[in-house]
């Protein structure tokens, strides 16, 4: 029987004190075995998110000609709308079985990608934009308690992801069709790019981790927990003590079924250097594991890898 993951409740680090400094190991730990957690007591109303994915069932049934108007070629799909069958898992040719929604910090400053939104469906902004920011404030308190645990100011990471390029993506797995190109999956096994991921719900099971002897450990989905992990370039940083942990979405036994979800992707600036810090090569066996790079060039780079830019 495969084993759970951690449960860590935020209303532990907002309690302060004793509280706080047990959701710090509590959470740092998890990161440093397996990189993912589960969230609870996160505060966010579940008639929310509920609504939420509303929203965005209401929009992934729109016409494919009128959700098309929304896709962005040029800026890489970071915002707006991505076709089924567009992107990939880094490595695997395969297209994921998925169609999906990008939204960013709405903000009007210069360099950043201004975000749009759907006119067919009323009060989709103002839902996800919401839930936006509701999370973006959430993930500078988890970056804060990561930090803590690494031994840091509790700014650390909290300053690298200001202003930073965090994209929230409505995802819509739509039933499996008979067509459905050979070793396709909703989501093939990957690692996520970013400092960390907040996955909010999800409307049916089929999120598997990866643990360290192979096997699958099976996440249900829900809107109680919040799913969190710590991504490719948070392992950049501390060489390895916290885990980038490959994860898949699995295609469900009943072929007829769709699946939506919400991950938080959480970025550092463009600017920010990923180059693994010397206290963490120290703590890890003496040896950099990740060549120097920055985070604008590591997001490019997987974005060619995905196919979300040629």
């Amino acid at each position: 029987m495969s084993r759970t993951l951690e449960i860590c409740d935020l209303s532990d680090w907002r309690a302060g004190g004793e509280k706080r400094s047990q959701f710090v190991e509590k959470m740092g730990a998890a990161l440093q075995d397996i990189g993912f957690f589960a969230l609870t007591g996160h505060g966010i109303p579940l008639d929310f998110i509920s609504h939420s994915y509303t929203m965005a069932e209401r929009f992934f049934h729109l016409e494919q000609s009128t959700k098309n108007a929304y896709e962005g070629k040029e800026i890489g799909r970071q915002r707006g709308y991505t076709p089924y069958g567009v992107e990939h898992a880094k490595d695997n040719p395969a297209p994921d079985l998925k169609e999906f929604w990008q939204t960013g910090r709405t903000t009007d400053t210069p360099g950043f990608l201004a975000n749009v939104w759907p006119a067919e469906i009323e009060g989709f902004e103002e839902s996800i934009d919401g839930l936006y920011v509701a999370m973006e404030a959430m993930s500078s308190e988890l970056l804060a308690a990561a930090s803590l645990y690494l031994g840091k100011e509790e700014s650390w990471l909290p300053d690298m992801a200001d202003d930073g390029n965090t994209i929230l993506r409505v995802i819509h797995y739509p039933p499996l069709s008979e067509n459905a190109p050979e070793g396709a999956v909703r989501s093939a096994q990957h690692e996520d790019i970013n400092l960390i991921t907040l996955l909010v719900g999800s409307t049916a099971d089929g999120l598997q981790v990866m643990d360290h002897d192979g096997s699958w450990i099976d996440v249900e989905g829900n809107h109680h927990h919040i799913i969190v992990d710590s991504g490719d370039m948070l392992q950049n940083l501390t060489n390895g003590l916290f885990k980038s942990t490959t994860h898949r979405v699995i295609n469900p036994p009943d072929a007829l079924s769709d699946r939506y979800s919400m991950p938080m992707f959480v970025h550092p600036r463009d600017e920010i250097d990923l180059t693994p810090r010397p206290e963490f090569i120290e703590m890890t066996g003496g040896k950099a594991l990740y060549e120097p790079i920055t985070a604008a060039e590591y997001l490019h780079q997987r974005l060619l890898e995905i196919g979300l830019i040629s």
